[in-house]
């Protein structure tokens, strides 16, 4: 009786779009401010440092740490937190770098 053990890496079609579809919800999360008028930028406080520490995680390495940087800015200068970076990383880390990388 013979088991197969599957090991899933970090780089297969599922684990990508797995990324992709928590970015996009995390990114959702990260504009939901707009939808109460007055309580938006008191809630971005609270979301800047919180975003920006999932995305380094998210995503390690250099790419990790300045799109922590970027999300942290982005949430926390008042009217910009409609760009959508966690799906922008995603993409960069994805498409940009796998073209420049080889």
């Amino acid at each position: 009786m013979s088991q197969e053990i599957q090991i899933e890496t970090k780089t297969g079609p599922n684990y990508k779009m797995a990324k992709l579809i928590i970015g996009i919800f995390l990114d959702l999360i990260g504009m939901a401010s707009y939808l109460v008028p007055g309580l938006g930028e008191f809630t971005d406080i609270i979301w800047a440092p919180i975003g920006a520490f999932i995305l380094a995680m998210m995503y390690k390495g250099t790419v990790g740490k300045i799109g922590g940087i970027i999300q942290f800015v982005e949430e926390a200068v008042p009217g910009i937190d409609i760009i959508p970076t966690f799906t922008i990383v995603w993409f960069y880390e994805y498409y940009i770098l796998k073209k420049t990388a080889g």
